[in-house]
């Protein structure tokens, strides 16, 4: 290359925010005075310095340095490995550091040659088996150069496995899937819950009373004992309940592991053959050649082989809070063997870090379980984070299965008082005295099972399961489980304006470089031509000068894109070097730059909106300054013009100056991104009186001043199809959408405009907007729509100050700078095409297509499994109230002291609310209809008006319906009291009434407003249909084939229509319910939950203690302690919360009913009344 005797240019860090695939470039590095340098395009900073010391290396012990710690000897110990180093040896690098260990294993050079890699091509992309072995002692002699061709011959067979060798012995980039709990171990995990043991050996006793009675007991002849039947029938049940329960916890916790492979699924840019390549991160192999950028997180660990500024934030893996600065591997080998200070030396790049400025490259030495990051995941593993609606709903269920237990109690102690009083008239025998007693016992402990909500925290692993699954195959990556509930209830969208309002796709349209103009077709500018006709009239010496402005002070590279050749990186950047190649003459990027000196790089500076390079000017006589960026600002540091076909430069005027802005000011109204271009030269680098930063750098701003205008350009970013009917539907949804952007406010505004964002409101540009007071800031976000020229720490404000008036902000982001208003904000948007790593890491959804519009899904999704566990509670609580209830008034009133509901029944019941009902309501798609609704507050009550109204009224007509058929259903049937068989078909209707009560009233519980259409969108939910038929199909075969088990027999089909009929009423009743009027419905609450509180109040402090025994051990993963109960507020509606707020009051009801269960002490107390007034 014509270039590669020239002296290597010295590149520097881009720190912009811009594309996941801007990336380092082929320049070459500066090496020092009598350095040697070994050209290479394919890692362009490998920069290998010759020892000034000749032979006066240090010697080290590698015995000491490499020595095993304990427990990891296995490490170092490889079967037939090729390769000088074991993977052991290689991990003493990094634990902790150690330059001993770095020089023991003879510094980069010898590691690359131990590992048969390259750290200039990187791995040959032909490699299967390795086809020689390099011993230690060869890999770490100083004086090896290159592979010596006495190597043993590798003994092991080919493969034809691509790195077959290197996988053996080093693995993966991929951590083994952790171990998960088995079927057996759930099942036992279930059967270890206390009450299940009771219930068990209730059960057992029942049992053997039965064989006794069928066996020691005397039977006329053609008679026999059906007792045992009932105690086999609960101990199946209780095997059905806990295996299906268990199936659940089971595939709960297979639910989102295919999320987290996709979570962890991203690409980085390895040198392989000499060559770029993207690949993916699990494809990262031992002894590949990895560039670095910033916003990158490490996935490996390595050594550093040269680059520019590279520093890391290694917090997350060594604790150390400070950025880290990374020196070249042949610099601090040259310091070990010349016997400098290695203080503040640090070749090592570990796993977990994030890059925080700089570029550059290095030697990957660790992978998978062998990295350092892989070590601190394979020791820290834990389960998903339970969600703030999973860890209310486990409060909830604690607080359902108090009063269930309590009412439990009080009918085991009143049936057993009755009991106790009737034994001295009892004649009965004492075997079946005994079976009454454990009758009594069975009910209350069944009454228990049924009384906890164990289906609650089931409905949202279900609901968050489904939309996670669903969600990713419409382009949302959730990363963080919450997000997906906190979504729904979003205010605000902060949309960023590149690549997710627009396309991305950028083409340089219009330009102006001195009196020349060119412009798309159908331009108004008469004087414009097309860019064809405007390059074909430049000078050679011109389109040199702009190309040397776009393609020197640029970081967007050369390479391979889906199998053809494009230019990667920043999007800007690539438009402006497809124009050069396009239209002026450019062949090769890498040969423009290496045909320049670079001396300094200068990053993008968000607040001056541009960044620079400075390059050394061929004929000797100075330097360069090149600057590109945001024209309006960069015009105001011009005081001089170039003309473009001399490059001769004259004063800027202020007539040019207003012309260069009213043409700025046209191409921002056109939409157009404006990109200025200007220069200076210097006689002398670093410039006299140039402020000079770390290690002697330039900083850009001393010298921005007094630079000639070279020209700007108009790059069109087209709007992408579909958001602005995105936006009308967020805006319809209350949701306010904001646009964020780097863009002037000119070019903000029209495509705000065109996106349907922008409408009467106040647009303002981001140093304006910092510059307000908090209290200034607050009164203008009302009216804010477009935030203009900010930058990422202008956003992070907006979202602070939008959330301290109560906003649940959504925010995207793409870039590192990104990150603390993506932290900030309750919902964070990264961009999964061009977002940086950095930014993933901080946001909680990835956007896999960077579009707006998959905002708007993830906004369905989320108000999807919101609704979803809604509904479910509101069909459990009813089921709840009416079973036990239920089975409460007829223990008590029946002479046997027999509930109407058997325990084989009632465990019946608890499988359909508990597992039938949540996955037939937890799993409703969203329709476009629920975005007509305006969205919640952060505190709003988990169980609003209306659904308490249907509860309520769901309760009273199955509770009237199934009382009326147990206590009048003879009479009303005319069947005769007497007849034992005919009672038996009442018990059956009675039971199947109420099964079918619960079917319907599924359907009922599909909405949870006052609207009437219970089937709008029931055939999308194929789940929904399924488990319909499945209850369906199970309900007929129990009433036909239950018998003795289920204490029922066979009803013909009048019997049948009777009981589908009067159920199916629960549909028309529920229209009925939803008309009646919401106020009247709080004020009749109020009036009535005075005397139930005094009532639960009561239970509490009666049978608090021996509630113990009852308490349903319930624990999430991160606390693993005993679950406190909420605090619930009715206001008119039920709050719960997990702190203790003000409750939510409604201005349509005047005073809420606020019942405040606390537990310091175990002993729930209630009180009733204004909070506005004092409690009392």
């Amino acid at each position: 290359m014509a270039g590669d005797s020239l002296a290597p240019p010295t590149l520097a860090l881009d720190t912009r925010t811009r594309n996941r695939a801007d990336t380092i470039d082929s320049y070459r590095a500066t090496t020092p005075s009598g350095s040697s340098f070994v050209s290479n395009i394919s890692n362009p900073f490998l920069t290998p310095a010759t020892s000034d010391c000749g032979s006066s290396f240090i010697s080290v012990d590698a015995e000491a340095a490499l020595r095993p710690d304990p427990g990891t000897e296995a490490d170092f110990h490889v079967e037939d490995n090729p390769f000088a180093f074991s993977p052991g040896q290689l991990n003493k690098l990094l634990n902790p550091k150690s330059l001993n260990a770095f020089r023991a294993l003879g510094g980069l050079d010898g590691i690359q040659r131990g590992l048969q890699s390259d750290a200039s091509t990187g791995l040959s992309v032909d490699e299967t088996s390795v086809q020689a072995r390099v011993t230690f002692e060869q890999a770490v002699r100083r004086e090896s150069d290159g592979f010596p061709e006495t190597w043993d011959h590798a003994s092991q067979q080919q493969g034809s496995d691509s790195f077959a060798d290197r996988i053996r012995v080093y693995g993966k980039n991929v951590l083994p899937p952790k171990k998960a709990t088995p079927i057996w171990q759930l099942m036992w995990n279930a059967y270890k819950d206390k009450v299940i043991i009771l219930l068990c050996v209730a059960a057992a006793i029942s049992l053997a009373l039965g064989f006794y009675e069928l066996y020691g007991v005397y039977h006329p002849p053609g008679e026999t004992s059906l007792d045992w039947v009932e105690g086999v029938a609960i101990i199946v049940a209780i095997l059905i309940v806990t295996l299906v329960g268990s199936l659940n916890d089971w595939q709960k916790e297979r639910a989102f592991v295919k999320l987290n492979v996709k979570k962890e699924d991203r690409e980085i840019k390895v040198v392989r053959s000499g060559k770029s390549f993207v690949i993916n991160v699990h494809d990262l192999l031992v002894g590949d050649v990895v560039h670095l950028e910033p916003g990158d997180v490490i996935p490996v660990d390595g050594i550093y082989i040269d680059g520019h500024d590279l520093k890391c934030d290694e917090s997350s893996a060594t604790g150390e809070s400070d950025a880290i600065k990374k020196t070249p591997a042949h610099q601090v080998m040259k310091a070990l063997e010349c016997g400098g200070s290695t203080k503040g030396l640090d070749p090592f790049i570990i796993s977990g870090a994030k890059v925080l400025e700089g570029v550059g490259t290095f030697l990957c030495t660790s992978v998978g379980v062998y990295s350092s990051f892989g070590k601190i995941m394979m020791s820290v593993r834990t389960d998903i984070e339970a969600t703030p609606l999973q860890k209310k709903l486990e409060r909830l269920a604690v607080a359902i299965a108090k009063l269930g237990s309590s009412a439990a109690l009080f009918l085991f102690f009143i049936l057993l008082f009755r009991f106790l009083g009737s034994l001295p008239t009892n004649t009965a025998s004492p075997n079946h005295k005994a079976s009454q007693f454990l009758d009594i016992l069975i009910v209350a402990v069944t009454i228990v099972v049924v009384a906890v909500p164990e289906g609650l925290p089931l409905a949202v692993t279900l609901a968050l399961a489904f939309a996670t699954k669903r969600m990713l195959k419409e382009n949302n990556l959730v990363r963080v489980l919450r997000a997906c509930e906190t979504m729904g209830n979003a205010t605000t969208i902060c949309s960023d304006k590149t690549g997710t309002l627009t396309t991305n796709k950028m083409t340089v349209v219009a330009g102006t470089f001195g009196d020349t103009h060119f412009a798309k077709a159908g331009d108004e500018d008469p004087k414009a031509q097309s860019i064809i006709q405007w390059a074909s009239g430049l000078s050679q010496a011109a389109k040199d000068a702009i190309v040397q402005s776009v393609a020197i002070n640029s970081t967007a590279f050369e390479g391979v894109d889906a199998g053809e050749f494009a230019f990667i990186g920043s999007k800007t950047e690539t438009a402006l070097l497809q124009m050069a190649k396009d239209h002026l003459g450019m062949q090769s990027l890498s040969e423009v730059r290496a045909n320049e000196l670079a001396v300094q790089m200068m990053p993008f500076d968000s607040g001056k909106k541009c960044m620079g390079a400075v390059i050394k000017l061929h004929d000797g006589s100075g330097y360069r300054l090149l600057v590109k960026g945001a024209s309006e600002i960069l015009l105001g540091y011009c005081d001089e013009k170039a003309d473009i076909n001399t490059l001769a430069m004259s004063p800027l005027t202020s007539s040019d100056r207003d012309g260069l802005t009213a043409v700025i000011d046209s191409y921002a109204k056109n939409s157009l991104r404006t990109i200025g271009l200007i220069y200076r030269d210097f006689p002398q680098w670093p410039p006299a009186h140039a402020e000079l930063g770390e290690e002697g750098h330039v900083d850009l701003a001393s010298v921005l001043k007094n630079l000639v205008f070279l020209g700007v350009v108009g790059i069109q970013d087209p709007v992408r199809p579909g958001v602005p009917e995105a936006v009308r539907k967020a805006q319809q949804a209350g949701v306010v959408v904001r646009m964020v952007t780097g863009d002037n406010a000119v070019t903000a505004k029209a495509i705000a405009t065109e996106c349907g964002i922008y409408t009467d409101g106040i647009i303002m540009t981001g140093p304006a907007f910092r510059a307000l007071s908090d209290a200034e800031k607050d009164a203008k976000l009302p009216k804010l729509q477009v935030l203009a020229r900010s930058s990422p720490e202008d956003k992070r404000i907006l979202v602070t100050r939008l959330k301290a008036l109560g906003h649940t902000v959504a925010v995207t982001g793409d870039g590192t700078n990104d990150a603390p208003a993506l932290k900030a904000a309750d919902v964070g948007f990264s961009m999964g095409v061009c977002g940086t790593e950095v930014a993933k890491e901080a946001s909680e959804i990835v956007l896999m297509d960077d579009n707006f519009a998959s905002i708007l899904t993830a906004l369905k999704w989320g108000r999807s499994v919101n609704d979803s566990v809604q509904k479910f509670l509101q069909f459990q609580i009813t089921v709840n109230i009416t079973a036990v209830l239920l089975a409460f008034i007829t223990a008590v009133s029946s002479e046997e002291m027999d509930p109407v509901l058997s325990a084989v029944q009632l465990l019946w019941v608890n499988l359909i609310m508990d597992t039938f009902a949540a996955l037939a309501l937890a799993t409703d798609p969203p329709t476009d209809k629920i975005l007509d609704r305006k969205p919640q507050p952060k505190h709003a009550p988990l169980i609003t008006t209306n659904m308490w109204k249907m509860i309520v009224g769901q309760a009273i007509f199955q509770l009237a319906v199934t009382l009326v058929l147990y206590f009048a259903g003879a009479k009303i049937l005319h069947y005769d009291t007497q007849n034992a068989n005919q009672m038996l078909e009442l018990d059956t209707m009675v039971f199947n009434t109420f099964v079918w009560m619960q079917i319907f009233n599924q359907l009922n519980n599909r909405r949870l407003d006052n609207k009437f259409s219970i089937f709008e969108g029931v055939h999308r939910n194929e789940f929904f249909m399924f488990i319909a038929v499945i209850m369906v199909g199970a309900q007929v075969a129990i009433v036909f084939l239950g018998g003795p088990a289920f204490n029922i027999k066979p009803i013909n089909g009048p019997q049948w229509a009777i009981c589908i009929i009067v159920a199916a009423m629960c549909l028309p009743w529920a229209v009925a319910v939803r008309l009646f009027p919401d106020p009247l419905f709080a004020r009749i609450a109020r009036t009535v939950g005075g005397p139930f509180a005094g009532a639960y109040r009561f239970l509490a402090k009666v049978f608090g203690k021996f509630g113990r025994l009852f308490k349903r051990k319930k624990s999430t993963p991160e606390d693993p302690e005993e679950i406190n109960v909420p605090e619930i507020e009715i206001a008119p509606e039920i709050i719960v919360s997990e702190d203790n707020h003000d409750p939510v009051i409604d201005n349509n009801f005047d005073q809420p009913i606020t019942i405040n269960i606390e537990q310091p002490n175990d002993n729930p107390t209630i009180r009733i009344g204004d909070p506005e007034k004092g409690r009392r």
